[in-house]
């Protein structure tokens, strides 16, 4: 996992970066982030074309920068003690912001003002309304 930012509370953001990561989150938050995740993965892997004419072996090179391009991006909230607390994607480009907590639950009711902070971080508005998909 990759540090993103520290937000009120004595709690942080992690950029979730691998299939390992996304299997652990699901496992310690009862969601299915690791589905999304592989899913995201894959279509993003799929979608990718290597540059035409270059060696077999170079084939892959730009492979990872195109999945940081057009994957969605995944992040995991912990407080000072490691616990799970929030899990958000956030799609590439258009697409809405999706938040849970644990089971899915509403990570709003406890940690809002976390939630705002990486919105901030990142310059996008994560409001419940549009980002909490079981309250609508």
């Amino acid at each position: 996992m990759d540090y993103v930012c520290d937000v009120p509370g004595g709690k942080t953001w992690f950029r979730i970066e691998t299939e390992a990561e996304a299997i652990r989150e699901s496992a310690l938050m009862g969601h299915a982030v690791e589905k999304h995740f592989r899913q995201a993965q894959s279509r993003a892997e799929a979608s990718y074309v290597p540059p035409a004419g270059g060696p077999f072996v170079e084939e892959r090179i730009g492979l990872k920068g195109h999945l940081a391009r057009t994957m969605p991006r995944f992040f995991t909230l912990r407080d000072a003690e490691g616990s799970g607390l929030a899990t958000a994607m956030v799609p590439a480009g258009a697409g809405c912001p999706i938040v849970v907590g644990i089971g899915n639950a509403d990570p709003y009711v406890a940690h809002e003002e976390a939630i705002r902070g990486l919105g901030t971080h990142l310059g996008i508005p994560l409001e419940r309304s549009r980002c909490y998909p079981y309250g609508r």
